[in-house]
């Protein structure tokens, strides 16, 4: 089992969370929950790898708060 990194969003206009794995091409979805969002990633990301495992273009890093006058 291996394990991907899913940044998450809310859509303002929606409420939908909106999810990806950064640098994982097409590995995107949406949910009305977090519950369903999980789920939907899953079914996504399992569906990509049926291809074979993808040369990911980018490593998740982090997050960092950025002031700014």
């Amino acid at each position: 089992m291996k394990s991907y990194t899913i940044v998450i969003e809310r859509c303002p206009e929606t409420g939908y969370f909106v999810g990806s794995v950064p640098g994982f091409p097409g590995a995107h979805s949406q949910g009305k929950s977090l519950a369903e969002l999980r789920r939907n990633m899953r079914e996504v990301v399992a569906m990509l790898l049926e291809d074979g495992e993808p040369a990911c273009e980018s490593e998740f890093v982090g997050t960092e708060a950025l002031l700014v006058n």
